[in-house]
């Protein structure tokens, strides 16, 4: 699976990633990233091939220096590592349901890029 196009981050709060999560997935609680794919390819640009919109990600700071704190790296890091993860699920992948392709994915990914644990390993070894 490939992503295409430009990815808007939206770098919020606990208290509006949990009214983003409540109301596009009907989770009353705060979390670390969402994401939110294009409904449908958005066109940017002239002429064939000119890249559109893949789609947003919003990442919740307070939990994400949280889990850099704990986990013992820079909030940056912890960033990185969260649009890794959001960006797979904006190219298609679903942890939840794809036996363990996005795993394998994430992790190929986070070696090139140098970063820590990944988010579904971190849930796997909890």
């Amino acid at each position: 699976m490939k992503l295409r196009g430009e990815v808007s981050v939206l770098l919020t709060t606990d208290r509006a990633i949990r009214r983003l999560n409540r109301q596009f997935r009907g989770k009353d609680k705060a979390t670390d990233v969402l994401s939110f794919p294009a409904l449908s390819p958005v066109p940017k640009g002239e002429g064939p091939g000119a890249p559109g919109i893949a789609g947003d990600l919003a990442i919740s700071i307070p939990t994400a220096r949280k889990q850099a704190t704990i986990l013992g790296h820079a909030l940056s890091i912890e960033i990185k590592v969260l649009m890794l993860h959001g960006m797979l699920h904006l190219a298609g992948y679903d942890h939840e349901t794809d036996d363990g392709e996005m795993a394998r994915r994430e992790e190929k990914l986070r070696a090139k890029l140098r970063l820590p644990h990944g988010l579904i390993e971190r849930s796997v070894s909890a």
